[in-house]
Order: structure tokens, then sequence, then C-alpha cells
């Protein structure tokens, strides 16, 4: 029998007993999952494939491949990619719990993941018996650990700080990987959602800026969950390592892994349309220039958050001690230290609560700076 850890959101349920107390309702600002309505061309597409009576295939119809290499040249400056080296997959997150699992990682080997980081990251090493360790810097590592690195993920934008490496970082993360033989893994998920300066592009790992063009043993993950609100379809896929990308998809196959055919055939649509993300973006960035005021007025400060439907504050106290102050508001935030010890004194606070419950939360926030 597994023993992982106890899901942390369990611990959340006081705060959000106090929070639901307060007269004007819950602002629930702790999980990032969309509350817009998917798209109608893309409701359109799931209905028209709905007579789906065969099994769809594990690496995605022409179609689906063809438009995800399409987005990645079109939106994220990736050339080279063919149509085998590219998947659907279940969400990111299967992707992200799995891929150690597909690689052959084990008992001695090391995954490494960011200092501040999505559980999953973790979790996906313990899976295997393999030894998770967060750092943001490779060169930390003692030379015996150096020897036992088999993955590297990177999370960028990320969840939960909103931080953007650059070309220059991501090369360098790449080049280290290789003198390592390891894997580098991108999580990428964020990347339409860039504010300020990476409003017009973020870098992707598989950039030719980053790896001369060698895509080897570099994967790149994205979802359509944020961009497109397809969270309920599992819509995403992972794109690179042609020289791993036959093992990946034959590993899946036997595990069963496969994005169902309606689905897949709705995400040919969704990436092929850039206005609906056009709107949505919109819709964040107003949300976001509405908050991110409001949480300083309240005494927060705000770090990194350039980028992805987050913002990562801090008043310099436990992760607990804020979020109890949020929710005596009737705000619900998300906890910092959720995502490792370095954000112990942070909160999460997430962007997707409807333009009224927004509203809500940003005139509580203004109010109780007078009280």
């Amino acid at each position: 029998m597994l023993e992982l850890p106890d899901y942390p959101w369990n611990q959340l349920a006081p705060y959000r007993e106090l929070a639901a107390k307060h007269p004007g309702g819950v602002v629930d600002l702790s999980i990032g999952t969309p509350i817009d309505d998917t798209p109608q061309i893309i409701q359109d597409a799931l209905f028209q494939a709905a007579n789906s009576h065969g099994y769809p295939t594990t690496q995605g119809t022409k179609e689906v491949r063809q438009a995800i290499v399409d987005w990645f040249a079109r939106r994220r400056n990736v050339t080279g990619l063919g149509l085998e080296d590219v998947m659907p997959t279940v969400g990111s997150k299967e992707m992200v719990a799995w891929l150690p699992l597909f690689l052959g990682i084990g008992p001695g080997d090391i995954v490494v993941r960011p200092t501040i980081a999505y559980p999953t990251y973790d979790i996906g090493a313990q899976l295997v018996g393999a030894t998770p360790i967060a750092t943001d810097d490779l060169e930390t590592l003692s030379n015996e650990e150096r020897s036992r690195v088999k993955l590297i993920w990177v999370n960028s934008p990320g969840n939960p700080t909103g931080k953007v490496r650059s070309v220059e970082q991501l090369r360098q993360i790449v080049d280290t990987a290789r003198e390592l033989g390891a894997v580098v893994a991108s999580d990428e998920c964020y990347a339409e959602l860039g504010w300020d300066e990476y409003q017009s592009q973020i870098p992707s790992v598989l950039d030719p800026r980053v790896n001369g063009g060698n895509l080897d043993n570099l994967f790149a993950l994205y979802s359509l969950s944020k961009q497109s609100n397809l969270a309920g379809y599992r819509a995403a896929f992972v794109a690179g390592a042609p020289n791993l990308m036959p093992t990946l998809v034959n590993s899946r196959k036997h595990a069963g892994m496969i994005v169902p055919g309606p689905i897949q055939h709705a995400m040919v649509v969704a990436l092929n349309d850039d206005e609906h993300v056009t709107t949505q973006y919109e819709i964040y960035r107003a949300r976001r220039e509405a908050l991110r005021p409001a949480l300083q007025n309240f005494g927060l400060t705000i770090e990194d958050s350039v980028a992805g439907l987050y913002l990562w504050c801090t008043e310099n106290q436990p992760s607990f001690t804020t979020i109890q102050r949020l929710a005596g508001l009737g705000i619900v935030a998300g906890p910092g230290v959720f995502y490792g010890t370095a954000g112990e004194q942070h909160v999460r606070v997430a962007l997707t609560a409807s333009d009224e419950r927004i509203a809500a939360a940003v005139e509580r926030l203004n109010s109780s700076v007078n009280l």
C-alpha cells in the first residue's frame, strides 16, 4: 500500500468555515480552477465529435498533433518539432506524476524540482521510490548527488510564484542537464499568461535559442486548462525529446492513458483559434489589475508574479497567519507552505474568481485598512 502525504488542501477547512461567516459570502481565491465559460467554438467542436464509437489513439490523431506542432511554432517560437514528437495527455498533472515511472527512474535516482513548487513533482518521484531534491541552482548539489540526477523539473511560469526563467537561465539548465545525462521536463502550462515584460512571449525549453536546435532529452508540457477554460476536459500535451517520445508513447499505450477522441477534436479547434485566448487573457488582466493594489493596500508585498494566474504575497508572517487574516474578510487564499518550506511566509492568491467576487475582495481589502 502506498503511503503518500495527506492532501494538503484539507487543512484549509477551518479557514473556509471562518470565511463562510462573512455576511457578503466567501470569495474563494485559493484553487486556480477556471470559472469562466468554455468558449462556444470548443463546446461545439466537442458536440460535433460526440459520435465516437471507436478507440482513440494514444499518440493522438494527425490533426491534433499537427495543431500542437503549429501552435508551438506560432505561439512559442519552437521549430523542429515533427508529428511524431508530440502527444496529447490526460491533463498535464498526469504527466507530472507519471513521467518518472515512464523514464525508468527508481530507487537511488534523484529528481530535481524548484525550491517552491507544485507538490506533484515530489509525488511523482515518491511513486517510484526516487529521491526528490528541491533547488533552484544545480551547482548547489554535491558531486555524489549530481551523479544520481535523472530528471530535472522546470516550472516556468512558476506555480505558485509566477516567476519566469529567461532564455539564458533555461539554456544553463539544459547545458548542465546534458553534462549530467539527465532529462529536463519543463512544465509551461501558464505560458500564455505573461504580464508586464512577458506579455509578448515566455521562453520554452524547446526554443532553439535555449537548446541550439537539439531537442533530445527535453520535454515541454502544456495544458489548455488555463488559456481556454478546459480544466474539465483534461486537455493537455507533451512535446519534444524525439529520442524518448517513442518509448513514452509505447508506455502510455500499455497503461491505457488515452485522451478521448472528442476531446482530441476539441483540442484541435482550441489550438487553432487565438482569439478566445486573447479574450480570456484580457479578463484575467483586468482582475489582476484590480486585485494587486488592494492586496498591497492590505499590507502584503507581491513578489515575482510576472506570469500565471496567481499573486505571490507575503507580510513576513507564517502562511496561516495571513490566511487567518484574509479569512476574517471572507477571503480564502492558498498557503504558501503547501509549496515547500521556502514558501512558509507566503500566500498564493488566485485570479480565478468572477468579476463580481474579485470586486467584493477588493472592497473588503481596501475597507479593512480603515477599520
